[in-house]
């Protein structure tokens, strides 16, 4: 069937229906939006943790961690910013390590345009080493919704990741990058 028999079948009712279907009361592009990257936090990116005990030498490292890489994707919905977080964490067992289940604790907070945290949770990222299985490397997958009244909402809004040192592995991370 031709597209003139059709038009010529169809009522003029129908043919305005048709003609206004593709009418918009917006003509506007829909709005882009940037899908927040995550950034690492400045002495988060590391930690050098120590068996239970008072010595801080070479010989008492338990394991060292590493957030090598992250990345985010993003869906926009009507009224919210579904958030995909990727973080690969890296760790290798030190002298000291003990043969079991190893932690590496990490976080994700939301930031708005302000530098309010708006969303965070603490996470792990659980490996078994040992002398035997010295390394280990992990994909940590995280989704987040960010909601919104209006797409301008959005702007400004970041997201901080990073591991989570105790405050002895902080101020060792700080000690060996000499600040």
């Amino acid at each position: 069937m031709s597209l003139a028999k059709f038009i010529a079948g169809v009522p003029v009712a129908g043919l305005l229906a048709i003609a206004l279907a593709g009418c918009g009361g917006d003509s506007s592009p829909p709005p882009s939006i940037v899908c927040p990257p995550p950034l690492t936090v400045q002495d988060a990116s590391r930690i050098t943790h120590f068996k239970a005990g008072a010595g801080r030498d070479p010989r008492d490292i338990a394991y060292e961690a590493a957030l090598v890489s992250s990345g985010s994707s993003c869906q926009l919905g009507s009224r919210a910013l579904d958030v995909t977080v990727v973080m690969i964490v890296a760790v290798s067992a030190g002298p000291s390590v003990t043969p079991g289940q190893t932690r590496v604790p990490y976080f994700v907070r939301v930031l708005d345009g302000n530098g309010t945290v708006r969303q965070g949770q603490d996470f792990t990222a659980d490996f078994k080493l040992s002398s035997a299985s010295p390394r280990g490397e992990s994909r940590e997958e995280l989704a987040l919704s960010i909601p919104f009244n209006e797409i301008k909402d959005l702007t400004g809004y970041r997201i901080a990741v990073g591991l989570k040192p105790t405050q002895e592995e902080l101020n060792y991370n700080r000690r060996a990058a000499g600040r």
